[in-house]
């Protein structure tokens, strides 16, 4: 297996290096702090992915990792999907590439002690990143529970650096949010009123690119995504030792974050080719549902097409 990766790198690192459109340009990638996203930081501490050709700039929230996008400081972004929407339908030119993970319990709605249905939250105050993740949410865990995001609960914006903080303080009643806050909070004594696994395959990590950058710097795209799955050998053949390593950045201990992850389902090169390409389940299901109940809300400023939003060619591209 080690021989085997360094043949990747190798092979990465002569991707990175190639000529023409793509040399000497750094992919410069955009995250804020969630469990999903350490293979990316996993492969560069690797040597898989160097830091000079791809750096990797952690940013305290998606809102500001969605600024950083929109602003040129970044060229490709680990989002999730409603925030990929989100960046879509204000113009910015986007295509889906990869589907980094679905959670399946690492985003929850996390209450004071005392508190233990969302029905409880009536009237109350409600932390979340509402120009984000954290607004769909609210509003999933409203729908379900036959209330109104907007006039049952009293939305507080926090940006997603503020939510441990805000809660601890007894400033909010409770507060939308995800790993590692939310195993921070919970260890506290913070109820789980709501999560992902009550919305199965609706709350989704996405990387996006650039659309000119995807269009001019083809053999990056396909180095970076070549390492994501190096790095996902490399955590399947020692998921102790990657996760001493991939833990610090979230501020864990290694068996908290193996236990964070448990909170979501990060799919291989095949499962991702079937879930992008046509008549793959995020065009036809995922999407759909997000805009009909993004709209419904007013989360959408414009109109999204999920035809014009992904494309798998970079992943078709990547050898199994």
């Amino acid at each position: 297996m080690r021989r085997g990766l360094t043949r990747i790198a190798i092979g990465v690192a002569m991707l990175l290096a190639g000529c023409g459109d793509d040399a000497g340009t750094p992919l410069t990638i955009g995250t804020n702090v969630w469990p999903g996203y350490e293979p990316f930081y996993l492969a560069q501490a690797s040597g898989l992915l160097p830091g000079k050709d791809v750096p990797l700039i952690q940013y305290p929230s998606a809102s500001e990792v969605i600024r950083g996008f929109a602003n040129g400081a970044i060229s490709a972004a680990a989002v999730t999907l409603d925030e990929a929407l989100l960046m879509s339908a204000r113009g910015l030119p986007v295509k889906i590439v990869l589907v980094i993970d679905a959670s399946q319990g690492g985003d929850a709605i996390l209450g004071q002690r005392g508190l233990s249905r969302i029905e409880d939250l009536a009237g109350r105050k409600v932390g979340a990143e509402t120009s984000a993740l954290g607004a769909f949410m609210l509003c999933r865990a409203a729908e379900t529970h036959g209330l109104d995001c907007r006039r049952d609960f009293t939305t507080v914006n926090l940006e997603a650096s503020e939510h441990e903080q805000a809660f601890t303080a007894g400033t909010i009643d409770a507060v939308v949010t995800f790993e590692p806050t939310r195993t921070h909070l919970v260890a506290q004594g913070a109820r789980v009123l709501f999560d992902s696994r009550a919305i199965p395959n609706e709350i989704l990590d996405v990387l996006v690119v650039n659309t000119e950058v995807l269009n001019n710097r083809p053999r990056q795209i396909a180095a970076l995504l070549a390492a994501w799955f190096a790095a996902l050998e490399r955590i399947k053949a020692d998921p102790s030792g990657t996760a001493a390593v991939m833990a610090q950045r979230e501020q864990l201990t290694a068996d908290e974050f193996l236990q964070a992850m448990t909170g979501l389902h990060i799919p291989g090169r095949a499962e991702n080719l079937a879930l992008l390409e046509q008549p793959g389940s995020v065009a036809t299901q995922a999407i759909p549902n997000l805009v009909r109940i993004m709209a419904q809300h007013g989360l959408l400023p414009g109109p999204v097409s999920p035809d014009h939003l992904i494309d798998p060619a970079p992943l078709r591209a990547v050898a199994p």
